[in-house]
């Protein structure tokens, strides 16, 4: 797909503010390289079990596999959103701000390509052609993208928050750190323009935040049995503990 330009938002205030808020997030991964510190060949694994079923490994390995799907996730329903009649239809405000999600997810899909095509041997690395079915979401509906949107970018902040004690080496902790905080900008800016400007605290809801006011975290079985309805291509996920 040709990469589209971004959208020049001449709105009120509060519209430029927000894609600001956006565009600063989309710079996490500037400079970081790909050329990532190598995976263990000891410990970590990932590989075909029976039935053709792919199994995301273990450790850093099993990390990267995971975070790997769910960009491709987050980014093939972006490519549906940016493509939908909703989309074409929708104000400056939110085509600007849908666009940037779809080129952030996009670039975070592309990085972790990259960084498993440099670091994880060719068995162990999960496929870049998962399938996905959006059949329940009705992109030419505003609230049907914008909720669906909402609970990716929200599972997708407690993905990453609940994949990190299973992270082994530094580098990879330090770029997940960097992507979680684009991934809640993400969920901010969707929930702020389901709920509307006026509305100062739906950028961080109750159910969203635990009661030391930080982002909610969920396991890999938690994230896969929320999100698992998207996904055709069959794998487990079967990170000791996780």
């Amino acid at each position: 797909m040709k990469k589209k330009k971004s959208i020049e938002v001449k709105t009120q205030t509060v519209g430029r503010n927000r894609r600001n808020f956006l565009k600063v997030s989309g710079l996490a991964l500037a400079g970081s390289s790909l050329l990532l510190a190598s995976c263990s060949d000891d410990d970590d694994s990932g590989n075909m079990m029976g039935g053709g079923t792919f199994d995301l490994g273990t450790g850093d390995v099993g990390v990267l596999n995971y975070a790997y799907a769910l960009e491709q996730l987050e980014a093939a329903f972006y490519t549906n959103v940016v493509n939908g009649s909703f989309y074409a239809s929708a104000s400056a405000d939110e085509k600007a701000i849908l666009l940037d999600l779809y080129n952030h997810e996009v670039n975070h899909r592309e990085f972790f390509k990259a960084a498993i095509g440099a670091n994880v041997p060719m068995e162990q690395q999960l496929t870049a052609d998962l399938e996905f079915d959006f059949s329940s979401v009705d992109f030419g509906n505003r609230d049907s993208v914008l909720g669906t949107a909402r609970v990716l970018e929200d599972t997708g902040v407690s993905a990453y928050n609940g994949a990190g004690q299973y992270i082994q080496t530094a580098v990879y902790l330090t770029l997940a750190g960097k992507i979680v905080s684009v991934e809640a900008r993400h969920a901010a800016a969707i929930r702020s323009i389901i709920n509307g400007s006026a509305d100062y605290t739906a950028f961080a809801g109750d159910d969203i935040i635990d009661d030391n006011g930080l982002d909610l975290a969920a396991s890999p079985a938690e994230v896969i049995s929320a999100a698992g309805g998207f996904f055709v291509t069959p794998f487990t996920y079967n990170n000791p503990g996780a």
